[in-house]
């Protein structure tokens, strides 16, 4: 069988796993982590075991030819004959990336080009993409973006109530994020119902440290919460949401913070952490919460508000909605989140029921008499990388 890397690349890491295809078997996976500085981890992780090492890789190139022979060595690869291909996780495709490409130097030209919208990972990832073609000449390498699944969008979801030259002129739109994960789960809820996907109205709800929701119509993206960047929509494990702007004007001055510095705070030290002075993990701000912590029960009343409040207005975009999908780290451990998001919804058609509800499987944990389908899916990007790098890459 030939097998298939999908890479999540940052300007440091390096995430990997490995399909068989066209068996979709998930092989190995790991990460090399602190490249370009001292003392580089590499992790692999093969038939149950996990084997790691320290060393000095000086870059994504040195990384990508010491892990394909890790994987000789592991017995992983037999050769480098087997890989037949490798697909790459992408943050930003703007407006030019309308779906997953096979890519050439123009394309990777053009990622880079994109990196105003994604400044810390797609230059990385243009960097990584390089590596691989050089390392594995002759074989497909596709790019996989997060913001692909949502040029769907119409206009009036896409575009912020600003002066219109922005947008004819910067490109400052919606764009959203988690795509991937968000196109899985909908074709995996309408593969469970029995269902054609385009006949389905449905609810995503991507919520780990970072979440979104999106509503998906037929297939496709109509509205989304996060924005020009992943920073607006809901609340988060760090990040703020959405806030008045005017408000981010009163605080800098009062505080005197730059713009620059503002940002940082409403990405990295606001949301759960930053309503809790607790914690960004909801297992820690929720055991705070029970042992009496005030604010860590406001944190949790927010974080659940901000959610309903969308799942509320896409239930509007959409005039109802046949699924509603829990997916990601939160959605998808958290039993009473989930209960508290589909709390007092039979207005709705939405009824969760209590028992179901109790697991972290991939699990329909709606009531028999509810309306709306609730289900409870694991994410697989790795997984949908995979599939564009098959289809894309003919292989």
């Amino acid at each position: 069988m030939s097998k298939v890397f999908a890479i999540n690349a940052g300007s440091s890491s390096l995430k990997f796993s490995i399909y068989e295809v066209p068996s979709e078997e998930a092989i190995s996976s790991g990460i090399i982590e602190r490249i370009g500085l001292k003392d580089s981890i590499v992790s692999v992780k093969f038939q149950g075991e996990k084997h790691e090492e320290t060393l000095d890789i000086e870059d994504h190139e040195v990384a990508i030819n010491h892990l394909l022979k890790k994987l000789e060595e592991l017995k992983v690869i037999e050769s480098f004959d087997e890989i037949a291909g490798s697909g790459h996780r992408i943050v930003a495709g703007g407006e030019h990336f309308k779906d997953s490409a096979l890519l050439d130097e123009e394309d990777i030209q053009k990622v880079e080009e994109l990196a105003d919208f994604a400044p810390l990972h797609n230059p990385a990832e243009a960097k990584v993409i390089r590596a691989f073609q050089k390392v594995l000449p002759g074989k497909p390498t596709v790019g996989v973006f997060d913001t692909s699944f949502h040029t769907t969008m119409p206009e009036k979801a896409y575009l912020y109530s600003v002066p219109f030259e922005y947008y004819e002129k910067h490109q400052a739109r919606r764009y959203g994020a988690h795509g991937t994960s968000h196109k899985y789960v909908a074709e995996r809820a309408a593969e469970l119902e029995g269902k054609d996907i385009k006949d389905l109205k449905i609810i995503t709800c991507h919520i780990g440290n970072g979440g979104s929701i999106t509503a998906v119509d037929g297939g496709k993206s109509v509205d989304t919460s996060m924005g020009f960047t992943p920073l607006a929509g809901i609340t988060m494990g760090t990040r703020s949401g959405d806030v008045d702007p005017s408000l981010l004007q009163y605080i800098m001055e009062k505080e005197g913070l730059s713009m620059d510095e503002m940002i940082t705070i409403l990405n990295k030290k606001s949301g759960l952490l930053g309503i809790s002075g607790v914690s960004s993990d909801m297992r820690d701000v929720e055991a705070a919460a029970a042992e009496g912590n005030e604010r860590a029960q406001v944190a949790l009343d927010i974080y659940y508000d901000r959610v309903r409040k969308y799942v509320g207005s896409y239930l509007t975009v959409l005039g109802g909605a046949d699924v509603i999908v829990f997916t990601a780290g939160v959605g998808e451990n958290s039993a009473s989140f989930r209960e508290e998001i589909c709390k007092d919804m039979e207005w709705a058609g939405i009824k969760l029921d209590s028992e179901r509800n109790d697991t972290r499987d991939e699990a329909k944990i709606s009531a028999d008499d509810s309306k709306v389908a609730i289900w409870t899916i694991p994410t697989d990007e790795e997984l949908m990388i995979v599939r564009d790098t098959v289809r894309l890459g003919n292989i």
